[in-house]
């Protein structure tokens, strides 16, 4: 008998020597991908992915990609097939919740014309409440190895915090197992550590004309000043207001904006005109229609049903050959923007495909006067990180400048609140700084009168500006307009001239910058 324990002892602690030896060789085996994760190998043809900040672990096949450049935004796993998109939403000092992640993030599969609702459950992964959704769109012609079919695993740990696990394919899912193998594998774990953005956005030297290569540096490369612009809704059509208020303001701008829709042509004929009175036009195209339903327009964009308008477009700024800002589909972090993947999927690569398709419509019909102008909003509606600014970034070939947009929308909407200048630029500037190597400049924006002081507001923020010069910003363009609620009333009036103090304001501000 004692030695039947002796021998079961000296087993036990074989086992327990073997055990620690095994742990040893697979901490030695498990590759630091990041400051915050790892991978492990756990069995043949299966790897671990340990996200130590967000606090989870996932199984994948381990011939997949594993992509951490974003990791304080997500994490994706892909590979020819499929892409893996996991999001951590933490909702704490928010309005959001859980259920209005799920419920509002997943209002576009109303859209029965371009999405087929597959499957929707409620199941448990790690002893979690899981919202899970199947769904699938048809094939879009002009993307290549379109992911058409999708599941979506929201995981509740409570209230205020959930997991995403977002499968895109090529292929249709060959069954329920297909997928839940991998989302049944995900496991909350002890957070530490805090997510970083991996990576810098740089820029790429393209084949501009002479004449735009000269402007790019004379203007963003090269400036030591910061220049001025204006959106007055009157310009370039007609420049006779435009120079009486630049009278008043003893100051010319030399940028103005251009908005479109999908409804008009390139407006040629506006850019001659602009360019005839030493003016740059910053031009804005939304791919929209003032009119009608717009909720399919991503996909018939991208299915080539605006071949022609595109190509026809492409030609016109090719025939004015002089340099424009081109600014395509900007604020697209909004749900108010027909074209936020809020709209389409939650995919917000059809957002960049759209953007790739466009670019490359301009390559082949040799467009070499333009500089491209990416432009998110300072904040993120939803403010879920499916829709977070960096995800509709279309890569560094495709962008030459970074816009800015940040607005003081005034208290005039419940929820809104008046911001200082101070409170949206220089945080939002500062971290646009350690993410991209391009210049920037800000696209737009401006102060409402309703909520607080808007002259102070105007003085302060011209010199907050001249005390700590943002040297990056190459130009400013103030957004000379007023939105209006749905009867009609003027709700966030950002106009400079309606009032004579303001263009007072204006005035001592612009004299720095002559």
């Amino acid at each position: 008998m004692k030695k039947l324990l002796i021998r079961t002892w000296v087993g036990f602690m074989c086992f327990l020597t073997f055990f620690f030896c095994f742990e040893d060789i697979v901490v030695y085996a498990a590759e630091k991908i990041s400051e915050n994760s790892h991978i492990v190998p756990i069995a043949e043809g299966k790897n671990r992915y340990i996200n130590y900040a967000d606090g989870y672990r996932i199984d994948y096949p381990s011939h997949m990609e594993v992509d951490v450049s974003l990791e304080a935004v997500k994490t994706v796993i892909r590979d020819k097939e499929w892409e893996i998109e996991i999001y951590y939403d933490n909702f704490y000092n928010t309005p959001h919740s859980a259920n209005s992640y799920i419920n509002y993030g997943n209002k576009f599969i109303q859209n029965t014309k371009d999405h087929k609702k597959e499957y929707e459950a409620t199941v448990h992964i790690s002893g979690k409440r899981t919202h899970l959704l199947k769904w699938s769109r048809k094939k879009l012609d002009k993307v290549k190895n379109d992911k058409n079919y999708y599941v979506c695993a929201e995981i509740v740990k409570n209230n205020k915090e959930v997991y995403t696990i977002f499968i895109k394919s090529s292929r249709a899912f060959y069954n329920y197992e297909d997928y839940m193998d991998i989302i049944s594998s995900f496991r909350i774990i002890e957070k530490k550590g805090k997510p970083t953005i991996n990576t810098t956005f740089k820029m790429v030297d393209r084949n501009l004309n002479h004449e735009t290569k000269e402007f790019y540096d004379r203007y963003f490369l090269n400036s030591d000043k910061l220049i001025w612009g204006i959106f007055e809704p009157t310009a370039p059509g007609s420049l006779s207001y435009l120079k009486s208020l630049e009278e008043k303001l003893d100051y010319e701008f030399e940028f103005l904006v251009r908005y479109q829709s999908l409804d008009t042509d390139m407006p040629l004929e506006e850019l001659k005109k602009a360019y005839d009175n030493n003016r740059y036009v910053e031009l804005t195209l939304q791919t929209m229609h003032m009119q009608g339903d717009n909720k399919s327009i991503t996909y018939d964009i991208l299915d080539g049903k605006y071949d022609d308008y595109f190509n026809k477009y492409a030609k016109k700024i090719k025939e004015f050959n002089h340099p424009v800002l081109f600014r395509l589909n900007n604020e697209m972090n909004g749900d108010w923007c027909v074209y936020s993947s809020y709209h389409s999927s939650k995919d917000t690569n059809l957002y960049n495909e759209v953007w790739k398709y466009v670019y490359g419509i301009f390559e082949k019909n040799g467009v070499d006067n333009v500089l491209w102008v990416w432009n998110p909003h300072d904040l993120s509606f939803p403010n879920f990180k499916w829709n977070h600014y960096l995800n509709y970034y279309p890569g560094d070939e495709y962008v030459d400048i970074v816009g800015l947009t940040g607005y003081n929308t005034g208290n005039y909407y419940p929820g809104e609140v008046w911001r200082n200048f101070d409170k949206i630029y220089p945080q939002l500037y500062d971290e646009y700084m350690s993410i991209f190597e391009h210049p920037f400049m800000i696209t737009e924006f401006g102060a409402n009168e309703v909520g607080g002081n808007k002259v102070k507001w105007v003085d302060d923020m011209f010199a907050y500006m001249k005390k700590y010069p943002f040297k990056n910003i190459k130009v400013a363009i103030w957004w000379n307009g007023i939105d209006w609620d749905s009867n009609k009333n003027p709700a966030r009036i950002y106009r400079l001239d309606n009032r004579d103090d303001v263009i007072q304001a204006f005035r001592r501000g612009l004299r720095d910058y002559k």
